[in-house]
Formats: C-alpha cells, structure tokens, sequence
C-alpha cells in the first residue's frame, strides 16, 4: 500500500508540471530603457544571455594575439518555483580561446554547469558571473576582472572602460528580424584598455591591449528560417566602434541586417538592412569539421566599405560539448584603400549547421 501512494503521488506530481505547461519568458519590446547599472547583471526572466568579450592583446616583444571570453546564462524549462536545489533552472556556460599565429589555429577551453552550490552563477545588479573557477565581475569603479583557467589556456586580465556605453538599435532595442518579436536587449562597451596575463600552453605572459564587450539578452532572438548569422565589432584606430550584423536565412539569402558607428568624435549613425551588406572575399574549408567560412570579408554600411581581413585562417571554435555548436570566431584587422582602420572580431555561425539558441 505504501508503494501504491507514493507511486500515486507521483503520478500525481507528474500531472501538475503538465498542466502547467512550458515556463513564459520575458518579452523583449521597444522602448524599454537601459539602466545601469541594474542592466550590467544578468536577467534571469529571459532565455539567453552572454557577456561576450573579444579584443587584441600585444606582448612585450610586439607579437600580436587575440582572446575571446563569453559566459552565456540560459533559463531552461524547468519549474522556476521548484525548491530543489538540484532543480537546473539556470545554465551557465563559459568559452575561452585564444588566437595565436604560432600555434596555427585557435586555442580554447568550455565548461558548463547548472546554477547553484557556490560553484555558477549569474547575479542580478551588476556584472558577476562565475563558473567554477572562471568568473567575470564588475567593480564599483566600472573595471572588469576576468579569470579563466583551462588546459590550455588560461587569462587574467582587467578591462577598463575608456569611452561610454554604446546603445545598440533603437537605444538598445535590437531587432534580429522582420517581426519585432525577434530582439534583443543589446549593448556595447568598445575601447576596454586590457592588461593583464595571459598562459599559453604553460608560458605565462604580460599583455596588453584593447577588446569590445557585448551584452545582450533575449528570449526570441531568431526566425525560424535564420540559419545563423556574420557579426562584427571593430575598434577603430580614430577612437571610432563599428558594430554590424547580418541574420541569414537557411537559403543563405541576407533575412535582416544593422549596423552601429559611432565615430572618433562621438557621432552615432544607425544602417538598417538596406544599407548593411555582407560580401565574402576568401573562404576558408575546416579540414576537421569541412564547414566552409568566408572568413575574408567586405561589409558594406551605407557608402562606407569596410574590408576585413584574419589574423589567422583557422579560428573555427567546435563547442558541441556546451552550447552545441560549431562556429568561426577570430580576430580580424580592418582595412579601406590599403590602410588599415582598426582592429577586431568576426563571428560566423550556421555554416555547418543552423544555429539553435
């Protein structure tokens, strides 16, 4: 009789979650403003969220490497209200890796654990992130702390804010396609002054150098024909941050694109998806994964061209054991006539296979 209630109950336990039905994310509208620094934390109302630091870093003999560190915090379906501590309501999920033309294609680290215990989290109110022993956090005089340790790889590194926010979109309303329904919350901090140490492989070094923060967090972000997407964030040699984006559909067609400039004295101008293109000059194949990228690119924002160039070709990044997917992420330089302008990231996903957020 014993087991017959106890199964009854569960039975009955089982009954309840459905009837509930799946969990309402929070909604992503216009004309919500950004505020800070309540909006530097990490919103746990809406399905995904990253923190996604990209820049370049100099050695002391001049040798030039890029890093890229994202924390990603995602809401899963799981009942918010059950009280088990072993309930994964929330994910965190940490990428690491590291460019350098020495070793031929890109170093890097992953890891993922559910929220709790201690060892991850994502805090509301401000930056502060944790994965175990990874973590990113704010300090009240706006500096980033940033540690991350792998087999591979590891960084120390503080970010210090030179310039102010970069609201992108609609005064950080982003739209991602057609219907306003997919959007994110999305900002930017460009020119981050970086210093720090960065290991390699077992050899400590100093480094120094400039990287581009992008926070965004959303809970519908992709139409159900986008197979992924091309984003670039340039720092520019004049103090400029270039920002532009295009969605792809799963026929390789441009489904939406903006772009974001902010120029060396602060003047912002906004390209919607007629004025925003996205040209491939080299391609390069993966001989691991055979996904071919156009990793040699023209971007097009109004009548300016930008000609983006990698320091290195492979910078394919395979996280199938976290986020599931296979992408291309790497330091480029930017160039118009011959003369370079800046220095930054491109990343390019849904050539293998569409992405899944």
């Amino acid at each position: 009789m014993r087991l017959l209630r106890l199964l009854i109950a569960m039975l009955s336990l089982l009954a309840g979650a459905a009837l509930a039905g799946p969990p309402q994310f929070a909604p992503v509208t216009p004309g919500r403003a950004l505020v800070f620094p309540q909006d530097y934390g990490a919103h746990p109302g809406h399905r995904t969220e990253w923190w996604y630091v990209t820049g370049w870093l100099n050695t002391p003999d001049g040798k030039p490497l890029g890093f890229q560190v994202t924390f990603f915090r995602s809401r899963t379906e799981h009942d918010p209200d059950n009280p088990s501590a072993f309930a994964p309501k929330q994910l965190v999920i940490g990428h690491a890796a590291l460019s350098d033309p020495a070793a031929g294609h890109l170093l890097h680290d992953q890891r993922s654990a559910r929220e709790g215990f201690g060892l991850a989290w994502a805090k509301t109110g401000d930056t502060d992130v944790k994965l175990e022993d990874w973590r990113m956090r704010r300090g009240p005089d706006g500096r980033y702390l940033v540690s991350v340790r792998g087999s591979q790889l590891a960084f120390e590194l503080q970010l210090t804010p030179t310039q102010p926010v970069l609201l992108e979109g609609e005064a950080g309303f982003s739209r991602k396609g057609p219907q306003a329904g997919h959007a994110s919350y999305y900002y930017s901090e460009p020119h981050l002054a970086v210093s720090g140490t960065v290991t390699s492989r077992g050899k400590p070094v100093s480094v120094k150098g400039t990287a581009w923060l992008d926070h965004e967090w959303s809970s519908q972000v992709l139409d159900t024909n986008a197979a992924g997407w091309d984003w670039t964030g340039i720092n520019l040699d004049d103090g400029g941050a270039l920002m532009a984006f295009q969605i792809r559909a799963r026929d390789g067609a441009k489904l939406w694109a903006h772009a974001t400039l902010r120029d060396g004295a602060g003047r912002l101008s906004q390209f919607g998806p007629d004025q925003v293109g996205f040209a491939p000059r080299t391609r390069w194949k993966s001989p691991r994964t055979g996904a071919t990228y156009p990793v040699a690119t023209t971007i097009t924002t109004g009548a300016l061209r930008w000609l983006l160039k990698p320091l290195q070709p492979d910078q394919e990044l395979d996280s199938r054991r976290s986020t599931g997917a296979v992408y291309w992420e790497g330091a480029v330089t930017v160039e118009r006539d011959g003369r370079q302008l800046g220095r930054g990231y491109l990343e390019l996903t849904g050539y293998l296979d569409p992405m899944k957020l």
